[in-house]
């Protein structure tokens, strides 16, 4: 005789015509949705739906089968929603995370690439360490595309406030939120690309602006060549260790177009140099940290079907 499980209450989603049931362990929401639907987006799934089970042992709900699952009911809910009807709020992080690691755990192709093309769009700088978190500590989701910038962008902020776990947005009260441990690889990586960090501020600082000379046409070569040595001077003293060197750059840019004693024949060869040192820095960062090429972390992560 088939087990009758104790009534659930009902999730979202739940279709009545469903032919079988989702129930998270240690949940009392469950999912009623359609087998084969399942199944066509979902290997795994398929696998889980076809284990032989004896005929007398399979536990029944609203005369469905019910399958336990080892999942939030708040990521199943929203991976399950996610597959019948599209990708949600993906401008909520916590919510785009959980989809990330339930589509890499049930090989939803299509999902975790929407959700990857999100991530790597992602400019936030807790935002990233967030990901960052989630992606070594809970994630499990093995996404190499958004490791270096996110590492870049986790050192804008000191390792013992990361180590502390005590920022407001690791603190939120959310089922998808992250876990602040950093493991002895995590901390090598950060360490190494910190440096390289505050490396690249001081090349842009002394050499890109400070060993700067007055190019052909300049309409006064010594005025050009002391206004940026003094350029050089004044950002030595100002510049901070979470400067983050790739929009700093920019800010620079702007000044020297507005700078007076600078003229317009030096003016443009600088931004234009400042430009494509800016793209070669983003070119290079994952080989900081031994990684392969943009272009080969993407064909990996997001494959084109």
């Amino acid at each position: 005789m088939n087990k009758i499980t104790p009534l659930h209450k009902r999730g979202d989603p739940w279709f009545d015509d469903g032919n079988i049931v989702l129930v998270p362990e240690d949940s009392s929401i469950a999912f009623k949705v359609h087998r084969d639907f399942l199944s066509r987006h979902s290997e795994i799934f398929k696998s889980m739906f076809e284990l032989p089970t004896p005929t007398s042992e399979v536990p029944l709900l609203d005369d469905c089968q019910v399958v336990p699952m080892y999942d939030l009911p708040f990521e199943l809910s929203n991976l399950i929603k996610a597959l019948y009807d599209g990708t949600g709020p993906l401008e909520d992080f916590l919510y785009t995370a959980g989809i990330l690691r339930l589509s890499t755990k049930y090989f939803i192709t299509r999902l975790r690439i929407q959700a990857i093309q999100h991530l790597v769009q992602t400019t936030s700088h807790i935002h990233m360490s967030i990901l960052y978190m989630s992606s070594t500590s809970l994630g499990r989701t093995n996404v190499q595309v958004i490791i270096p910038s996110v590492l870049y962008f986790l050192t804008l902020y000191h390792l013992s406030d990361l180590l502390s776990g005590n920022h407001v947005k690791l603190q939120v009260d959310h089922p998808s939120c992250p876990s602040a441990d950093l493991s002895p690889q995590d901390l090598q990586a950060y360490t190494i690309m910190y440096q390289e960090r505050i490396q690249i501020i001081l090349r842009f600082i002394r050499h890109t602006c400070g060993e700067r000379t007055a190019v052909h046409g300049c309409q006064s070569s010594v005025t050009c060549t002391k206004a940026f040595t003094r350029v050089s001077s004044r950002l030595s003293r100002t510049w901070r260790v979470r400067t983050g060197p790739l929009s700093y750059m920019v800010q620079v840019s702007d000044e020297v177009a507005e700078h007076d004693g600078i003229c317009g024949p030096c003016k443009r060869p600088f931004r234009q140099d400042v430009t494509t040192l800016r793209e070669d820095i983003w070119r290079r960062l994952p080989s900081v940290v031994g990684m392969s090429s943009w272009e080969e972390l993407t064909k990996n992560d997001m494959p084109k079907p």
